[in-house]
């Protein structure tokens, strides 16, 4: 992960705490649909913890992570329980998750590293397993307004490196808006994805 933009995170884990989002839960909610009862969830990138809550109060066997200790530690806090410290390239599950929820997070890998990643969420997976992320939508990698680094891909580009990451059965891109940490709109790519067998 882009380090400038980890470090933004480590500095801001309380002021991001605060920030009441309530535009994901729609996608939350169908994404979870989709899942057996008691499913095992890996969830990269929690953040304060908001996704984590609900999947927990659904009764969804839960392991949450985020690649900042601070962030982590906020979430721990909030949650009551405990949040681990992940970054992405260090994911060596095989075969250990019914579904991966990254909202928002996997925008920040490089994009000559996005397909790697990818590969370690596909392994991570159960055969049939889902697979939800969001990026912001773009032509080319750059910053926002807080410096933080985004892949900012098309469509195309996402499903080439999903397709060199291994095989899915399936692969759903919507688009979207949402208010970031900068106040600012984004345009969004929503992904779902289920790993074959």
């Amino acid at each position: 992960m882009d380090e400038e933009t980890l470090q933004f995170y480590r500095g801001h884990a309380e002021a991001y705490a605060g920030r009441e989002i309530t535009s994901r839960k729609a996608r939350l909610t169908a994404f979870l649909a989709l899942l057996p009862p008691g499913a095992r969830i890996l969830e990269l990138g929690c953040g304060a913890g908001g996704d984590t809550a609900e999947m927990l109060a659904r009764g969804f066997d839960l392991r949450a992570t985020d690649g900042s200790p601070e962030m982590a530690a906020v979430a721990s806090q909030r949650l009551g329980r405990s949040v681990e410290t992940l970054l992405f390239h260090d994911l060596d599950a095989v075969e250990a998750y019914d579904a991966v929820w990254a909202n928002a997070c996997l925008l920040h890998v490089p994009r000559d590293e996005l397909a790697d990643v990818l590969g370690l969420i596909w392994r991570a997976l159960k055969g049939n397993g889902y697979f939800f992320a969001s990026y912001k939508t773009g032509d080319a990698e750059g910053r926002d307004t807080l410096n933080r680094y985004y892949n900012y891909p098309s469509p195309g580009w996402l499903r080439t490196n999903y397709a060199g990451a291994g095989n899915w059965s399936s692969l759903e891109i919507e688009s979207g808006e949402v208010i970031g940490f900068d106040n600012q709109w984004a345009s969004m790519l929503f992904v779902v994805a289920r790993k074959g067998r």
